[in-house]
């Protein structure tokens, strides 16, 4: 070992973060003890803050420190549209393009029987109780294209196919195998939403 005890140790914990490596992790471990005592004691209590404080959002799952998040809380948009995404990182995603006006519904995973992830393991039932007090609800599907997005957009749609009230939407060809939604550019988002294409109605 090469380093003191407890910086160690706080290089294992930067690496528990997703995309931190030993590189990355000794720089930030590094660079946190160049900063003062008194902006570590406050980033210590932001991470225990957010931690305690931040839960999911009762209606659609997003993350939020209230019992709804800002979307669901929000008057202005449109409820009948629901965009149905993996995680919140996919919801900031869109939100950061400005034109999307419905709502959000977050699975919190998709479905992956290579990984035991069933269908009992996303956010599922909540999505089609939502559906059930609409009257004219659409279903965009902004889900990653990869093998377990394509599983959860197919169950998605035979999930409600029996319900011709609902139409089902997914985002435009043209996204990459396997991109993230928070790694594609504003204007790319943008498209793939825009020219969604309706496969269910």
């Amino acid at each position: 070992m090469i380093y003191p005890k407890k910086l160690e140790q706080l290089i294992e914990w930067y690496k528990k973060l997703p995309t931190i490596g030993e590189k990355s992790a000794e720089r930030l471990a590094l660079a946190t003890l160049e900063m003062q005592l008194e902006d570590v004691e406050n980033f210590s209590k932001s991470l225990l803050d957010a931690k305690k404080c931040i839960t999911k959002c009762k209606v659609c799952g997003n993350l939020s420190d209230t019992e709804t998040c800002f979307v669901c809380s929000n008057e202005n948009r449109k409820k009948d549209i629901i965009c149905v995404i993996e995680d919140s990182k996919s919801l900031f995603s869109i939100e950061k393009v400005g034109n999307y006006n419905g709502t959000y519904h977050v699975l919190n995973g998709l479905i992956s029987p290579k990984d035991d992830i069933g269908i009992d393991d996303i956010n599922l039932s909540s999505l089609v109780k939502r559906v059930e007090n609409l009257d004219n609800p659409e279903l965009i599907l902004a889900l990653k294209s990869s093998m377990e997005g394509e599983t959860t957009i197919l169950y998605i749609k035979k999930l409600f196919e029996k319900n011709k009230k609902v139409k089902i939407s997914r985002l435009s060809y043209g996204i990459p195998m396997g991109a993230e939604l928070d790694y594609l550019d504003v204007i790319t988002l943008d498209k793939a939403l825009e020219d969604r294409k309706t496969i269910s109605e």
